[in-house]
């Protein structure tokens, strides 16, 4: 027993090295991981969602796009979910019950998704409702990160970046053939009842998060004049070059129309795909997303912003064109499997953008000043979330202005083209960006 204990104390530094990124370990942080955990466990719901609507509702893939763009809805409103917790303490905390509630609410949204969701106005807002549960409880657990950000180094805040997309990769990974097997043996119906069970765990491990009392803070957060000072200092932090002119890249960037609506139906009723093969290339994401955070957090953590999301677009463009071979059918012509293909895509796309993106959030944290981070790094996080909303319903419009249908992909091709070159109308806005990872550049 002496020699196990002694073993496992001598092996805790390679743990805390390789498992958490030289992070400590404590209650904490397990709460943080779990949270990140949960949401990547959520995309078991994923494919149940799109089969729901395309095969239950009979939605169109202009109509999909659309009601997914307004699902994003809450990602835009995340300052006021900063703003609510920075300001307006329940029972004398600012984290935790705000935590409690988002799993709560999750809980309920994905119940009524399972029982009483039967039309397109009421599957709108139970989806909303599971949005609003995940920005919430997402915006809480950033706030926290971006407190300890602020006490680190850069490498050290790249490595906390890297290892929350890490567990919540690992969550996705967990469950990502899992959300097509489930489909294939019972009803979307069924998934959305598991799936409600999960956000009822981001409630249980609020309690581990280390917060003081608002009682025991001094000046007292929720004092109207320290509200004022808040406000006051988030529109003059807004107005700093050092923030701003990042901050609309990254949004002219991610506001380029999205093609994922159009593609799930392409994959479904043109290639017959069944929600099984979906699971796989979901498993198969999620092993390359897990490649991506790896490839990030071993060689390019150090990279500055600008040359690193500069050659990231650049690449991520030129690979995203590769989906025309799927499209057209020319895989067939040179004898590959349009399965094999689409696994193979996917997986060098996932691992490409995920390279891309890591960065975004890194700098996001660190260009966050103390006493406003909840509610700066959610604006910062809203406004790229406004630009994912303008991409999805930018999407359907190109969809149904393109004839794109059920069964009508003869433009699709076109779709994708304009989706991939449009990725590169902020390249000339490159100097926006800062050139070294310092905090502030003006």
């Amino acid at each position: 027993m002496t020699l196990t204990a002694s073993w496992l104390n001598s092996q805790k530094p390679k743990l805390k090295k390789y498992l958490l990124f030289n992070h400590e370990p404590t209650p904490e942080l397990f709460a943080i991981l779990t949270v990140y955990f949960i949401q990547g466990i959520l995309g078991l719901a994923q494919l149940a969602v799109n089969f729901f609507l395309k095969d239950n509702l009979g939605l169109s893939p202009s109509q999909m796009a659309a009601l997914m763009g307004i699902a994003a809805v809450p990602w835009i409103v995340k300052p006021l979910f900063g703003f609510l917790s920075d300001g307006l303490p329940i029972a004398g905390y600012h984290r935790r019950p705000y935590l409690i509630v988002s799993g709560l609410l999750g809980t309920f949204a994905w119940i009524a998704l399972a029982t009483v969701v039967h039309d397109t106005w009421t599957a709108t807002l139970a989806i909303l409702l599971t949005s609003v549960s995940v920005a919430m409880s997402d915006v809480i657990i950033d706030s926290i990160v971006v407190e300890r950000a602020r006490k680190e180094s850069l490498i050290q805040s790249g490595s906390m970046q890297s290892l929350m997309w890490t567990v919540s990769g690992i969550g996705g990974l967990l469950t990502a053939y899992l959300s097509g097997w489930l489909l294939e043996n019972f009803t979307s119906q069924t998934v959305f009842g598991i799936t409600a069970f999960f956000p009822l765990i981001v409630s249980g491990v609020a309690g581990l998060i280390a917060e003081k009392s608002v009682s025991d803070l001094k000046p007292h957060r929720t004092d109207p004049s320290n509200i004022h000072q808040k406000v006051t200092l988030l529109w003059n932090t807004l107005r700093q070059k050092y923030i701003l002119l990042p901050t609309l890249f990254i949004c002219i960037w991610q506001a380029t129309p999205n093609t994922e609506s159009a593609f799930f139906y392409f994959t479904t009723n043109e290639l017959g795909f069944s929600p099984e093969f979906l699971g796989r290339v979901r498993l198969v994401t999620s092993l390359a997303t897990l490649l991506g955070i790896g490839i990030y957090q071993r060689y390019l953590k150090a990279v500055s912003f600008r040359k690193i999301l500069g050659w990231s677009i650049v690449l991520s463009s030129l690979l995203g064109m590769t989906t025309l071979i799927l499209v057209t059918h020319a895989n067939r012509a040179i004898g590959i499997n349009d399965h094999w293909f689409s696994l193979g895509d996917s997986a060098v796309l996932t691992v490409m953008g995920q390279i891309a993106f890591m960065p975004v959030f890194v700098m996001s944290a660190r260009l966050c000043p103390p006493g406003i981070e909840a509610t700066l790094f959610a604006f910062l996080l809203s406004a790229f979330g406004l630009s994912g909303m303008i991409a999805y319903e930018l999407g359907a419009l190109l969809t149904h202005w393109l004839g794109i249908s059920n069964l009508n992909f003869e433009n699709l091709w076109i779709l994708v083209v304009i989706a991939n070159l449009s990725t590169l109308l902020p390249l000339p806005l490159l100097g926006w960006l800062p050139n070294q990872n310092s905090q502030q550049e003006s």
